[in-house]
């Protein structure tokens, strides 16, 4: 074992082991080699072969790798370092050697290693096919396995260990040399490593170097180049087996492995038959960061990060910016309803029955009153409100909401009242509101109709004209802040409301009242249901009046039963009784069967198909003249009239007088009644048709009938409404009503003289007859249908008449349903006729005629 002066070596290591050295002193025990290697191998391969380089340093039976100034141990390198101490080969087992200059022996069959700084070992390089080792230029190599030769490096004896300048081979295998001289000795058979400081390892036993390679020139490197100068390798031929003793191969010239070793003819060059290996891969470098890249990467982040805000400026600003400031405008921009003042309802002489007043609205917050707060709010809105302290205690309690409305409407002072309290009620606000106000309370109330709390017309003419009443609401934008107080010197949008146009009615306040007094009372005197009142002007065919009982009151319409919103007058519809005889007497005087004169022999009943009809009251047969058969309302005298007449000339005469069609008002639910089919008239109806039972009506279309035959026999379609204001207030009036012809002026005047009679004293409406004026009118009693017992039960009482008689002006209604006190139409509603036409010839200022009616002949023989 030699190693360089002044290292010290260690014992050797079993066989196949190879240790290592550091440069910092003694060398240790070799470790175990690597298992798997045939003997004399060094790291692998097969024995005998080693690599010499240019120094020539090689090991005498297994090269060892030999570098410059290395020196090759005896038997098994170890790896030499550059401080120049070695480590003792251990047995046949190859160790390496360090640039320290130490070095271990090599093992006994495993080739060392020796750096550049130690002399190399003997022992084989890397064990290959006994053969020649690779010569370099220098031509050193080992006498069986030549070792790699570098220009300035010896091969082992045997084995040529890898030689490097100035590296030693060893004597059996090249350990492999550094250029500081420093070597491991070679293993017996395996070669050492030589490095370029001359140290290697001796070599192992033979055959350690690769076979079938021809040396290299001397000086040569290991491709076989002279020093300094690159020529490209030779390429090599596939590995052949490994052969048990080496052959001699092609010597380059100047070096070998193994010098006096040839290779094999038949075998390319190559290291114990295996592919060359790669070039090892260089140590890790810590590379230090590149400022260049660094700027360059963060000038890209920073090039990314600006391209997307640029791309969402464009976004915002350009392509999605209308959508963005509409919503921002939605946020900020508060738009604000003005409600239109409501159109006034008034009368034909312009007194307001239905007028808007300003009002407030009062609201809460709930979620800024203050818990402690909301019993001195409660109490201070009840007092102020007349509502109860509970119930706003109720609406402060709910948190949860925003806004909970106190009172819809109320007057401005009030509401100045609560707003102006100290200390001040916060959560309390008020907001500007217009009020529906009726003078007259219950004043025609089912005619005119309420609104609701947003202004809507719900019933009667308010509902009937609400489009023309209500107007068209403003809209106010303006821009506020979160509190929503206003944002000054900002835009302002402003729509201005247009306020509803006046309805005009036909309607005489003063005359109104009267006949719904009068109806009312005489409604709770006889106990009766219901009842209506109608005032018609006979020119012109305007309703003066239309009352019902009991009447709606505007002013708490809320507490008042649904079936009391309605206007009786022409929603219920009613068998007319005896009122509807008038038709039947112009169906025959128009028809000349019968003259007021003609005499019936007028028995008290008469049989019809299956019934018996009898008169209102019994009686010996009279013999009646026509006048005195409509005089005293003789069912019986009626029906032989209209035996002469026939079913289908009466029901034309029924329909020319607006029987079974709708008055023409245009009220909320008008009806039309009813009217059979006259060829679908039963046996009985042929003869109850005729005296007003089997037929239905409306109030207002029984006053249509005696209005056509006060005007000589001329239908005037009734009207409600005299007239609307226009856009500029100016007065528009409505259109007359359609005149229609349905009798003869002629008939109109005999049926008119028969009426007179009716009221006179042997009449049946006496009680209708008014002290200076002539009176025509006529009673009627029927039977009445009731849903609620699927039958007849009750009577509804009826006077209905016009005055004066000879030059009519006004005609009044009166009905009276079920009545429980008394239900002849003579007795129960010929006072209320009395009264409503007294009052409303004074209100109109209709004079008596002063004429004297005319004899009628009630009887024959008078």
């Amino acid at each position: 074992m030699t190693g360089r002066p002044g290292s010290s070596g260690r014992p050797s290591r079993p066989e196949g082991s190879g240790g290592s050295e550091r440069a910092d002193g003694p060398g240790k025990p070799a470790s175990p080699g690597r298992p798997g290697g045939s003997e004399g191998q060094g790291r692998s391969g097969a024995p005998g072969t080693g690599k010499a380089r240019p120094d020539g340093a090689g090991g005498p039976q297994g090269a060892g790798r030999a570098r410059p100034d290395s020196a090759g141990g005896p038997q098994g390198g170890g790896r030499a370092r550059s401080d120049g101490s070695g480590r003792p080969g251990g047995p046949p087992g190859a160790g390496k050697a360090r640039s320290d200059g130490s070095g271990r022996p090599g093992g006994p069959q495993g080739a060392g290693k020796a750096r550049s700084d130690g002399p190399a070992r003997p022992g084989a390089g890397r064990p290959g096919t006994p053969g020649a080792g690779r010569a370099r230029p220098d031509g050193a190599g080992g006498p069986q396995g030549g070792g790699r030769a570098r220009p300035d490096g010896a091969g082992g004896p045997q084995g040529g260990g890898r030689a490097r300048p100035d590296s030693a081979g060893g004597p059996q295998g090249g350990g492999r040399a550094r250029s500081d001289g420093s070597g491991r000795p070679g293993g017996p058979q395996g070669a050492g490593k030589a490095r370029p400081d001359g140290s290697g390892r001796p070599s192992g036993p033979p055959g350690a170097g690769r076979p079938g390679r021809s040396a290299r020139p001397e000086g040569a490197g290991r491709s076989g180049r002279p020093p300094g100068q690159e020529t490209p390798r030779r390429p090599r031929s596939s590995p052949r087996p490994e052969a048990p003793q080496a052959s001699p191969g092609r010597i380059r010239p100047g070096a070998g492995r193994g010098e006096g070793q040839t290779a094999d003819p038949g075998r390319t060059p190559g290291r114990g038959g295996r592919p060359p290996r790669p070039p090892m891969r260089p140590p890790a470098v810590l590379r230090l960061g590149n400022p260049g890249r660094r700027i360059n990467v963060g000038l890209i982040a920073m090039t990314f990060v600006l391209s997307v805000f640029a791309g969402r400026l464009v976004q915002l600003q350009g392509l999605d910016s209308k959508v963005y400031a509409a919503e921002a405008a939605e946020q900020r921009v508060r738009g604000e309803k003005l409600t239109a003042r409501r159109g006034s309802i008034t009368d034909v002489n312009g007194h307001e029955l239905a007028l808007t007043l300003e009002a407030r609205e009062i609201f809460v917050d709930p979620s800024e009153v203050a818990p402690a707060d909301r019993d001195r709010v409660a109490t201070v809105l009840a007092a102020e409100l007349n509502q109860p302290k509970e119930q706003i205690a109720a609406k402060l309690g709910n948190t949860t909401s925003r806004y909970q409305q106190v009172a819809a409407a109320v007057e401005p002072s009030v509401a100045q009242r609560i707003m102006t309290q100290k200390p001040k009620l916060k959560g309390v606000g008020s907001k500007h509101r217009y009020r529906r106000d009726y003078p007259g309370g219950d004043l025609a109330g089912t005619l005119l109709g309420f609104v609701g709390d947003d202004g809507t017309g719900l019933s009667g003419l308010e509902n009937t004209y609400n489009g023309l009443l209500a107007g068209r609401d403003g809209e106010q934008f303006i821009e506020t802040g979160r509190e929503g107080q206003r944002i000054p010197m900002t835009r302002s949008t402003l729509k201005t409301p247009v306020e509803g146009r006046d309805v005009r009615l036909t309607i005489e306040r003063d005359i109104q009242w009267a006949a719904q007094k009068a109806i009312t009372d005489q409604v709770k005197a006889t106990g009766a249901r219901t009842g209506s009142a109608i005032v018609i002007d006979v020119p012109t065919g305007q309703v003066v009046a239309m009352a019902n009982a009991p009447e709606l009151d505007l002013k708490n319409w809320e507490k008042t039963a649904p079936e009391d919103w309605v206007n009786r007058s022409v929603t219920d519809v009613f068998e007319p009784g005896s009122t509807n005889k008038v038709i039947t007497a112009a169906a025959a005087l128009e028809s000349g069967a019968v003259r007021p004169e003609t005499v019936f022999k007028v028995p008290d009943n008469i049989r019809c198909a299956d019934r018996v009809l009898r008169d209102s009251h019994p009686h010996p047969v009279e013999r009646l003249t026509f006048s005195g058969v409509v005089a005293t309302s003789s069912n019986v005298g009626t029906i032989l009239a209209s035996q002469r007449v026939g079913d289908e000339k009466l029901h034309a005469m029924l329909e020319r007088f607006g029987f079974g069609a709708k008055p023409g008002t245009g009220l909320l639910g008008e009806e039309a009644g009813l009217l059979p089919e006259w060829k679908k008239w039963s046996g009985s109806q042929r003869c109850t048709i005729a005296y007003g039972q089997g037929v239905s009506v409306t109030a207002l279309q029984t006053a249509s009938v005696y209005q056509t035959i006060a005007n000589g026999g001329v239908r005037v379609t009734p009207q409600i409404v005299a007239g609307t204001t226009a856009e500029n207030r100016a007065f528009v009036p409505s259109p007359p009503g359609k005149q229609t012809r349905v009798i003869s002026e002629r008939t109109a005047r005999e049926v008119s003289g028969m009426l007179e009679a009716a009221v006179s004293d042997e009449g049946t409406g006496n009680l209708a007859a008014i002290d200076g004026y002539r009176v025509a009118g006529k009673t009627g009693t029927a039977m009445r249908y009731d849903p609620k017992c699927q039958g007849y039960c009750g009577y509804t009482s009826t006077f209905v008449g016009f005055a004066p008689a000879d030059k009519p002006r006004l005609v009044v209604l009166a009905v009276i349903q079920d009545p429980h006190k008394g239900y002849y139409g003579g007795e129960i509603a010929a006072p209320v006729f009395k009264k409503v036409m007294t009052f409303a010839l004074k209100s109109k200022k209709i004079p008596p005629t002063g004429t004297t009616a005319a004899s009628v002949r009630i009887r024959a023989g008078e």
